[in-house]
Parts: C-alpha cells; sequence; structure tokens
C-alpha cells in the first residue's frame, strides 16, 4: 500500500501555505488526509528498487508502469494497485 506523509492537519488547510501548489487532498487507508502519497518497490532482500512521490489525489495504479522495468520477474502488491493493465 502506498504510505501518506501528511503535510497538515484536515483542519489547517485552507491556512496552509507552503506546499500549496504540491500537495492534495487524498485518501488512504487510515482515511482523509492533504499531502503526499510515497510508493516504493522492494526486493526479495528489502532494498529499495524504486521509489516515487505523488500527490495524495493520485491514484495507486499511475505511478506503477514508471517505476516496473522489464526485468522483474514477479510483482506482488495489494488491491489498491490491481487494473486491467
Amino acid at each position: 500500500d502506498s504510505t501518506s506523509i501528511k503535510v497538515c492537519h484536515n483542519l489547517r488547510i485552507p491556512r496552509h501555505k507552503s506546499l500549496s501548489g504540491l500537495a492534495s487532498r487524498g485518501k488512504g487507508t487510515m482515511g482523509w488526509f492533504y499531502g503526499f502519497k510515497l510508493h516504493l518497490i522492494v526486493n526479495h532482500k528489502g532494498g529499495i528498487v524504486a521509489a516515487k512521490i505523488t500527490p495524495a489525489n493520485v491514484h495507486d495504479t499511475q505511478p506503477v508502469s514508471g517505476m516496473v522495468v522489464n526485468s522483474m520477474d514477479k510483482l506482488y502488491a495489494d488491491k489498491g494497485y490491481i487494473s486491467k493493465a
């Protein structure tokens, strides 16, 4: 699952100014938040193979195509990353 990176509390979204052009409101496993999502691909030893940070309103399936390379034999993910492609 993607990891949420919260920028500020939901009550302070209208007053938040430092990342207002980059951060967005999105929904994660723990509910709504304002910030970014961190997507990681790790190998069988726990080493990071690929990483990407997206605004919170980007669906989990979108950054995967830019992170996956043809040399990866198998890819395991949670339900949020499943798509027809």
